[in-house]
């Protein structure tokens, strides 16, 4: 399975104007595979047992790399093996960018008993669209999809589909990256990967475990790189393992010498982009931020709430790969950008505030392990601002909305690793992601049980959030109706709390400290229950234990003692509260006190009657971002005890 860099590149960088791409197409075309391409025979079908309903029978990918833009050849056949596989075979589309890619579709065919149905017919019933698959999340790429129907599909037929896609991207000067995945249910009949690459062009490969060794010759002026097996298996990743080690069966080749290649080659769109035209409103919004706030941090604070609050989020990613970003001025006057469009703004900003800043890139989702692979602007699909304030480095994404509170109340960030853009090229840079201070969220719950045993208790169940958790229900509560909103609490509420039924629902916004509180008032089901062992009334809480999920067992495989990912950073809290008839007097309870480190995460537990009020509380905070696979079996004992921990309050017998 083929991971083309056109398909990953800055997914969520938009475009100024530009030029289009000479060879760009908006429509494909019908014509046998380039004489480069080593075309395969269609070789046996794996065995049957224990197959998927669809087996593949060939996973054939070919890439060459040159001067005259890159191509990149794929070829699958599938076997429909039972009837379930029928319905996965309803069309089969080919997606490419018209700006900066060429298709030519070779094959498509069904094989049934050595004779061939072809349906292409050199593109007659062909479909292309512009589907937008991502418009309800503000972006629009400007893909095109050509689309052929499959018809008469029977059990047993062989679906054969070949294309190329040629890409060639001014933004990248010349420069070349294919990335390659063994990623198929099963076996495959046959997988090859080919790459090859004029004999003085400078490029580098590497492979992660699992993938296997190539081989690697040169004739004719061309270096050749393959990969080719006959019934393989796509390695699996371990189970609960961080990302690095789940990239299994990867292939890599770049002719980038260095990350800083990629950092210099993007540095000049953004500082042009960033250029302010001498009537610009962005330096009146400067100049406004400067009157009203004399600290650096405060005024690169208001620049970036000013970007988050006033342009809205939209993504176009259309010409050139989506690489170049549109002018600051440019996204001010329509009050919308995306990642590199609001990055741009927000740099023009601090700029004229004489802030120091540069964008980096990063990869949202696909940080860790960065540092192990091959450089390559396909590695990133976020832009951002790097600010230096004081000493110290504060990373600012525009694309966030509602932070309140200040530079210092920001979350630290999540991305490991980040590409600062600068003229002279810059290497990756150690983001550093450090532990929540407090908690997110804190969950608090007092029941008034003094009027007596036999009573409902009025109950306050008050939901407290911090950061990021808080910043999140702010938005929902400013866009929706107050009426909609406390009905969506109330049933969300009781699917966990149907002991409680609820009166009243309010919420309190402080966006000073980045704050919002939810409160729910009502009355519960106090069901104290007779205990004829020790001859008292007691009640269970319900719940208990830190609530936090045991590791998974992993089957043999590759990386299989490699360490599991931890929920970092994770910092939340329980509180119950009880109110106690008769001030108290002659209640115990039981419950933990303690604290305890467990499977990367540090448990603080406290069980107490102080005066009337019996309290009990858990504080469950992640530690480190991940944890040594041999202590996982130890891990999970603790956290089985953890969920299994009960809590009493018992009455004077």
């Amino acid at each position: 399975m083929s991971f083309r860099p056109a398909l990953a590149a800055l997914v969520a960088m938009p475009l100024a104007a530009v030029s289009t791409a000479p060879m760009a197409a908006d429509r494909p075309s019908f014509s046998p595979p380039s004489a480069w391409v080593a075309v395969a025979d269609i070789p046996p079908a794996p065995p049957e047992d224990g197959a998927a309903a669809v087996q593949v029978v060939l996973d054939d990918n070919q890439t060459r790399l040159s001067p005259d833009g890159d191509a990149y050849y794929n070829r699958r056949v599938y076997r429909v093996a039972r009837p379930e596989g029928l319905t996965g075979f309803q069309s089969r589309n080919v997606t490419w960018d018209p700006s900066v890619e060429q298709v030519a579709w070779h094959t498509l065919r069904i094989v049934r008993d050595g004779k061939t149905i072809d349906l292409l017919k050199g593109g007659k019933d062909l479909l292309v669209l512009r589907r937008e698959t991502n418009l309800e999340r503000a972006m629009l790429d400007g893909r095109l999809t050509a689309s052929r129907q499959i018809e008469g599909l029977q059990v047993g037929d062989l679906v054969d589909m070949a294309w190329t896609i040629t890409r060639r991207d001014p933004i990248v000067e010349g420069h070349s990256y294919d990335y390659e995945r063994m990623q198929f249910p099963g076996a495959a009949g046959r997988y090859r990967v080919r790459v090859s690459w004029p004999q003085d062009k400078t490029v580098r490969w590497q492979g992660t475990e699992g993938f296997g060794a190539p081989t690697l010759v040169s004739k004719n002026g061309w270096t050749l790189l393959e990969r080719d097996q006959a019934l393989a298996t796509a390695p699996k990743p371990p189970l609960g393992a961080p990302l690095r080690f789940q990239r299994l069966g990867d292939l890599e080749v770049s002719s980038y010498g260095a990350w800083g290649d990629v950092s210099r080659i993007m540095h000049p769109h953004f500082v042009k982009a960033g250029a302010l035209g001498p009537g610009s409103d962005v330096k009146v919004q400067a100049a406004v931020i400067a009157a009203a706030h004399r600290e650096p941090k405060e005024r690169a604070f208001a620049a970036l709430q000013l970007v988050e609050d006033q342009t809205r989020y939209l993504f176009l990613g259309m010409g050139e790969g989506g690489y170049v970003p549109a002018a600051a001025d440019e996204t001010w006057q329509r009050r919308f950008g995306d990642c590199k469009g609001k990055t741009v703004l927000l740099l023009a900003l601090l700029n004229e505030l004489g802030i120091e800043a540069e964008p980096a890139l990063v990869s949202l989702g696909g940080g860790d392990g960065l540092d192990e692979r091959l450089p390559s602007l396909s590695a990133f699909n976020h832009v951002l601002v790097r600010a230096s304030i004081g000493g110290k480095t504060y990373w600012l994404d525009g694309t966030r909305t509602g932070d309140r509170g200040g530079l210092d109340d920001l979350p630290a960030p999540g991305w490991r690793w980040a590409l600062p853009l600068r003229a002279a090229g810059a290497e990756l840079e150690r983001v550093a992601e450090a532990p929540p201070s407090q908690p997110q969220i804190v969950a608090a719950i007092r029941l008034d049980a003094s009027k007596g045993l036999s009573e409902a208790a009025p109950a306050r169940v008050e939901l407290r959030m911090q950061g990021d958790a808080a910043a999140g229900f702010r938005q929902i509560a400013a866009r929706a109706p107050k009426a909609d909103l406390e009905r969506t609490f109330r049933q969300a509420f009781s699917s966990s709390y149907s002991w409680i039924e609820l009166d009243s629902v309010s919420w309190d916004s402080r966006p000073g400290d980045n704050s919002f509180s939810l409160v729910m008032t009502g009355k519960a089901e106090v069901d104290w229950r007779e205990n004829p062992d020790l001859g008292v009334r007691e009640f269970k809480l319900p719940g208990g234990g830190g609530a936090v999920a045991v590791y998974p067992r992993r089957e043999p495989g590759p990386n299989r003692d490699a360490p599991y990912a931890v929920a970092f950073p994770t910092f939340r809290e329980s509180v119950t509260e009880v109110v106690l008839p008769g001030g108290g007097r002659g209640f115990t309870i039981r419950g933990p006190n303690g604290d305890q480190t467990i499977g990367g995460y540090e448990v603080r537990q406290s069980s107490i009657i102080k005066g009337e009020v019996a309290r009990f509380s858990t504080q469950v905070r992640a530690v480190a971002p991940e944890i040594p696979a041999a202590d996982i079996e130890t891990a999970n004992r603790g956290l089985r005890s953890l969920a299994a921990q009960e809590y009493f309050v018992r009455a004077p017998k």
